[in-house]
């Protein structure tokens, strides 16, 4: 059960974090330390770390060291004691460095644009938004999310934010406060949420837009387009994933770095890098597209 305050007392701790002030930007040894969040947790995407780390030693001339964060609130930290360099940051996860003076977007990711009804993604087309979705079984009776008061509800960490502060956020608009109408269970990764409801243990979940489009091949036994439904696409449209370096660090390797991500596309291996997150392109970075996080992120922690 996720408990009231836990993203405020959250963000505190961080705070006192950057206050006791550790900064190694990119870096005294001459390494880049770069970090993600892995969008699941079966081993496969921290086998290509390496490959990724060696195409942007590659590009930018430097050693480069790329780790996975264990979670939204590691990453936040990391960028907070300058362990981080270089941050591919959930959007929710990017606000609250970014509030600590530890992150600066230079770029904003580009994703697939999904069709809201068959939720095949549109070829051709990409957005630099995306939306919240949840997920029910295909055979529930539940249409609406006022349906959801009741149930148990797998997420993700409070610090997604299609995982949990979007819906969690309009569900409070339509005055159900799913910390106490409804049981929610946090999980470590996408997968995992839609197994639990698949198997029975869970009525729903939080995911993003064209989750099961994304995971369908990692689900052998059940085809998630006939065994799972779309109970609610939020309303409110969530900025992509930043791409975030420490403020402090110099301009001509914020340059490099930046070049490095426009022209990925360009490449097998830029592709194959982005593909890690499904990227599909980078942008500028539109800080007031972050800013409508804060207000859903006080919104969900009420």
């Amino acid at each position: 059960m996720v408990k009231k305050g836990f993203v405020r007392a959250l963000i505190a701790g961080l705070g006192m974090a950057a206050i006791a002030g550790f900064t190694m930007v990119a870096s005294a040894e001459g390494t880049l330390n770069v970090q993600f969040v892995p969008t699941n947790n079966d081993g496969s995407m921290e086998a290509k770390t390496g490959p990724f780390a060696d195409y942007l030693s590659e590009k930018l001339g430097m050693d480069v060291n790329v780790t996975l964060a264990t979670d939204y609130s590691t990453i936040v930290e990391a960028m907070a004691s300058g362990k981080v360099d270089l941050g591919i940051m959930p959007p929710a996860a990017y606000v609250q460095a970014r509030n600590l003076d530890a992150a600066e977007a230079i770029l904003s990711s580009q994703l697939v644009k999904y069709d809201e009804d068959t939720e095949e993604p549109i070829e051709g087309e990409y957005t630099s938004t995306f939306k919240g979705e949840v997920l029910v079984k295909a055979d529930s009776d539940m249409e609406s999310l006022e349906d959801l008061k009741g149930k148990k509800i797998a997420t993700l960490s409070p610090n997604s934010a299609s995982g949990y502060i979007y819906p969690v956020a309009e569900m409070k608009d339509l005055g159900i406060d799913p910390l106490t109408d409804c049981t929610l269970t946090t999980v470590n990764d996408i997968p995992s949420e839609m197994t639990a409801v698949l198997n029975g243990q869970q009525d729903a979940c939080f995911v993003f837009q064209g989750a099961r489009y994304v995971f369908a091949s990692k689900f052998s036994d059940y085809d998630l387009f006939k065994d799972l439904k779309v109970l609610y696409l939020t309303e409110g449209d969530i900025p992509n994933d930043a791409i975030a370096v420490q403020p402090s660090m110099d301009e001509d390797l914020k340059e490099k770095i930046k070049d490095t991500f426009l022209h990925m596309a360009d490449d097998e291996e830029g592709k194959d890098a982005m593909s890690l997150w499904g990227h599909t392109g980078y942008g500028e970075a539109d800080e007031a597209a972050y800013d409508t996080i804060e207000e859903y992120t006080d919104k969900a922690a009420e």
